[in-house]
């Protein structure tokens, strides 16, 4: 009896261990919100409604957008254990650090306990010491059934290196490393070790979240917006100005410049208001070209009444052929040249 004890006493020990016991917030200096998203594994046979649900989500089509899932994927879509899912959600800067601020809300079941709800429930996306902290929890071990727990999951406004990134959370692996985790997401992992706070790459902590910042792509959207700053990574898209517009960001195709256009769809209290770009016949996400040169209207935020648009003026050809005109005349008089001394062919 007493040598069972001491293996289970042993055995919880061990899990304690694996597990950060306090992890330093993601600094945040701008702000003071943004949108970020964490990597949510689920340890159990799940739905997106139910993971919309637990971490209180309340657009469900930004959802499905950070994840690339089609516009009309079912709520009740089942997702196999161990699924990985990202979740989005307003980040709030204060005091140098960045959390969920509100939400999400975890409800004390029966039998739940602090390290439960952070390791198990919400895939140590928080550690039960955040947890306990953003309560203003006394003792760890008091918790009662029905209790609200707000859960502060990670985030940063902050730009990295000068340009405008989403934050996303990443809950560290065993055995992985930061150089894979790097590759995995496209940054430089002399980046991820500086933004993290990383002074050797072999100290990596199992379990850790650390903050990645995924490229994300450039557009015209004013300061002004209500969306700004409407930031999103690549292969991802969003339904913005009360759902009037869409937006993409597909690196591959378009330089990593955000694509947005008519949604088709009308918000719930009427029409959307006109989406054409002033002096102009195009509306947001069409082009003309003349020649090397092509006009599009851009997506510039919104307000209440009214979606601002843009102008945008780019060349299509090559830099080499835009120098043809002035490179021509002193090529030709070269060619001219030899031929006439005979070295062209000789």
């Amino acid at each position: 009896m007493v040598s069972a004890t001491l293996l289970l006493a042993l055995s919880f020990l061990s899990v304690i261990i694996t597990v950060p016991t306090a992890q330093a917030g993601f600094k945040c200096s701008s702000g003071p919100t943004c949108n970020a998203l964490v990597g949510y594994v689920s340890p159990n046979q799940t739905t997106l409604s139910a993971i919309q649900t637990l971490f209180g989500v309340t657009d469900f089509q930004a959802l499905l957008g950070v994840n690339s899932f089609p516009s009309s994927t079912s709520r009740n879509l089942i997702l196999a254990a161990q699924s990985k899912v990202v979740i989005p959600f307003p980040c709030n800067c204060s005091n140098g650090t960045g959390t969920s601020g509100d939400l999400p809300v975890y409800t004390v079941l029966k039998d739940d306990g602090l390290f439960h709800i952070a390791a198990e429930v919400f895939s140590r996306l928080v550690t039960y010491q955040e947890i306990q902290a953003a309560n203003n929890i006394s003792n760890a071990d008091l918790i009662e059934v029905g209790q609200e727990l707000r859960i502060p999951l990670p985030c940063s406004c902050d730009n990295v290196s000068g340009s405008a990134v989403v934050h996303y959370g990443h809950v560290v692996e065993p055995e992985s490393s930061t150089e894979e985790i790097a590759k995995e997401y496209g940054v430089s992992e002399e980046i991820l070790l500086e933004l993290n706070g990383i002074a050797d790459p072999k100290s990596l902590q199992a379990y850790a979240v650390l903050d990645v910042p995924l490229k994300a792509c450039t557009s015209v959207v004013r300061e002004d917006s209500f969306d700004h700053p409407f930031l999103l990574s690549n292969g991802t898209y969003a339904y913005t100005a009360n759902n009037c517009v869409m937006c993409q960001c597909l690196s591959s195709n378009n330089n990593w410049t955000l694509q947005c256009e008519n949604s088709g769809i009308n918000p719930s209290n009427g029409t959307c208001p006109s989406l054409q770009c002033e002096g102009s016949d195009l509306s947001i996400g069409n082009s003309t070209s003349a020649g090397c040169n092509r006009t599009t209207c851009a997506y510039a935020g919104y307000t209440n009444q009214t979606i601002f648009t843009a102008l945008i003026h780019e060349s299509t050809c090559s830099y080499l052929l835009t120098l043809l005109p002035t490179m021509l005349p002193t090529m030709l008089q070269n060619w001219l040249c030899r031929a006439g001394d005979g070295t062209l062919f000789s």
